[in-house]
């Protein structure tokens, strides 16, 4: 037994390395006006790539439950680390705009998106007993990526331009996936590892869509996504615009973004646990509500500013690492990869709401009053799936006691 705890942490170290790989692709702001500079394209059109990187992201994961049942997860990885780096160095050869979809937008994100999903749902899958911990320890590592390369990124920028800053990031992220993935080992089917709940079913993906919570869960994790997105997109301009901060104060905020993003991804991973991850959903679905409504409506200060866009990205951070276990605890870990595959479709469909919400409704504060009723509504749909999920819990609770007596 002792053999198999230090494997599963071992299993937690490669996963760890390759997500730091994996989440570079969040310094992609960087790059834009570098390449507006250089090129000439218009600013609107570069930050497109970064859309398209998403959408492709969240797509790709369609595709992950079944490849590593072809490939295994060491090889899956391995590969979508070889693509992902290749795609970069591409991408620091690119002449037009439309390359750049390709290589940075569809290519990097189709890879970065396979190996996101299947590393992490591989690595709960190994910790059935510690679900929330060991998901925000992954999509930490993802967003702590993030964090580090937005210094290594920018210096590359400054020192060796824009194109040659694509050709070494290529390189170093495809460094740390292969190698983490040197470290990973398929979860078994059928854990011997015993887990917390013995009348868990396992749903296929047609099971699933079958059920209402599928598309509660859809609709409320696509709001989640959609808030962060947004938000992560346009904290700069918001800051400038709204807040009348000078654009080197704004740009703090990007940083700032970073750091509690990354934090409510440890932290409130860890208290899912304990609290129960739909009430962690409650609770942060009910603070962006009110940051979003305060940025709206009230007038804004250095203070008031960056306290909603950390609470926003805070939050942001717990509900991305908290629905690959919610996935899990309602429809089984045995297909969690091909189930989650699915509901993470509003993640992609997230990251181009709000940018096209934004320009039918002429704006910032119209865009944040809307997603503030979709949270609204998506509190109301987590509160009626967690009063089924009681519900549930006390019945088999009862059966239990019955048979016991």
């Amino acid at each position: 037994m002792k053999k198999t705890h230090e494997n599963r942490w071992l299993i937690v170290l490669g996963t760890v390395i390759a997500q730091l790989g994996l989440g570079t692709i969040y310094t992609w702001s960087l790059f834009n006006q570098p390449l507006v500079d250089k090129f000439g394209w218009q600013l609107s059109k570069v930050t497109i790539t970064f859309s398209i990187t998403s959408f492709a992201l969240a797509f790709a994961t369609l595709a992950g439950g079944k490849l590593q049942e072809k490939l295994g997860i060491r090889k899956l990885i391995s590969i979508s680390g070889l693509i992902l780096g290749i795609g970069l160095i591409l991408t620091s050869r690119v002449t037009s705009l439309a390359m750049l979809y390709i290589t940075a937008g569809i290519i990097v994100g189709a890879a970065d998106g396979i190996a996101y999903l299947t590393s992490l749902s591989n690595c709960i899958k190994w910790f059935p007993e510690k679900k929330g911990l060991i998901s925000g320890i992954s999509v930490g590592a993802y967003g702590t990526g993030s964090l580090i390369f937005k210094y290594i990124n920018g210096s590359l920028i400054n020192s060796n331009g824009v194109s040659e800053a694509f050709l070494y990031w290529g390189i170093i992220a495809m460094i740390l996936v292969v190698i983490g993935a040197q470290l990973l080992k398929d979860a078994p089917i059928l854990s011997s590892i015993t887990t917390n709940n013995s009348n868990e079913k396992d749903f296929s993906v047609t099971e699933m869509l079958r059920t209402k919570e599928a598309y509660f869960l859809f609709l409320i994790f696509f709001t989640a996504c959609m808030s962060g997105l947004y938000l992560i997109g346009i904290v700069k301009d918001i800051g400038v615009q709204l807040a009348g901060l000078t654009p080197a104060v704004a740009a703090n905020a990007v940083a700032m973004v970073a750091i509690f993003n990354t934090a409510g991804r440890i932290i409130l991973g860890a208290l899912s646990d304990k609290l129960g991850r739909l009430n962690i959903i409650i609770f942060t679905l009910a603070v962006i509500t009110v940051s979003v409504f305060v940025l709206s409506f009230v007038h804004l200060n250095f203070v008031i500013f960056f306290a909603c866009v950390a609470s926003i990205a805070f939050c942001f951070g717990g509900n991305i690492t908290v629905f690959p276990t919610i996935v899990g605890d309602f429809f089984g870990s045995k297909n969690q990869t091909k189930n989650y595959g699915i509901i993470y479709q509003g993640f992609g469909l997230g990251a181009l709401s709000g940018s096209f919400i934004a320009t039918l409704a002429g704006g910032f504060i119209p865009t944040f009053i809307i997603v503030g009723n979709l949270c609204i509504v998506s509190i109301i749909l987590t509160s009626m799936m967690n009063s089924t999920k009681l519900n549930t819990c006390f019945e088999q609770t009862n059966k239990l006691l019955k048979k016991v007596s």
